[in-house]
């Protein structure tokens, strides 16, 4: 756990530290298993970055859980810890029907207590298709609210298009995976998915990773920005269509 927590920053790694630590003495031997994934398990957080937890249980015990909500609260509220309690006998199951986020927890994650749970796990080609569509789709209906609703404050658009740049990217490491590509890692897939579809994105990728950095684009930015981000999705929608 030691290295893995070492490439975080020192606030991230106490948080983390103090949860692993009220866990295994919460849940003792109901305890399977404390996985970190996502952009911390890469070490390259960021600013609009969410701390991902997934606890591994036998059990779903109230009682137990209850031990832990004071410092669960407190990791929401200083490094947005998010965590998702999973029990042992349900990793294959939510594996098929999130096969997009699992796709990608498979790609980026850390073990810091117990055993892999996602050493053996292998999602069928058909399951990924299936759920990929559905995420696209829905990407594209949130994405259209969200602009309808935030779009006159413009401080408010740019933290739309902060919260919808990771899931893009990774529906976008998705499909080249499905194609047969392997990309280095999400923003990467999205880069070159972008150059396969018409037009030049070189601008909104690059607002992209700088708000995803800063929270920050300059004045007049996001709407394009968000545009841009829309049209990728309308894309990737029109080849795993094809798929």
């Amino acid at each position: 756990m030691e290295a893995v927590l070492s490439s975080l920053p020192p606030r991230v790694t106490d948080v983390l530290k103090r949860f692993v630590d009220n866990c295994k003495t919460a849940f003792k031997d109901n305890l399977v298993s404390i996985v970190l994934y996502g952009s911390a398990a890469e070490g390259k957080l960021r600013a609009t970055s969410d701390v991902n937890v997934i606890l591994v249980l036998k059990k779903f015990e109230l009682e137990q859980v209850d031990q832990i909500r004071e410092e669960l609260r407190l990791g929401r509220a200083t490094v947005q810890l998010g965590v998702m309690f999973l029990l042992e006998n349900e990793v294959m199951g939510a594996s098929e029907s999130f096969a997009v986020k699992f796709n990608d927890i498979l790609h980026r994650h850390q073990v810091l207590h117990g055993s892999d749970p996602f050493a053996n796990l292998r999602i069928s080609r058909e399951a990924t298709i299936q759920r990929l569509r559905q995420v696209l789709f829905n990407l594209e209906l949130r994405m259209r609210e969200r602009y309808a609703m935030v779009s006159l404050r413009e401080e408010q658009l740019i933290l739309a298009v902060a919260d919808f740049a990771s899931p893009v990217r990774v529906c976008a490491q998705t499909l080249l995976e499905l194609k047969g590509e392997k990309p280095e890692n999400p923003k990467e897939a999205l880069r070159s998915f972008a150059k396969t579809v018409q037009g030049d994105f070189t601008k909104v990728l690059e607002a992209v990773s700088h708000v995803r950095e800063t929270r920050e684009l300059e004045p007049g930015e996001a709407t394009p920005v968000m545009k841009g981000l829309m049209m990728l999705v309308d894309q990737m929608q029109l080849q795993v269509r094809g798929l």
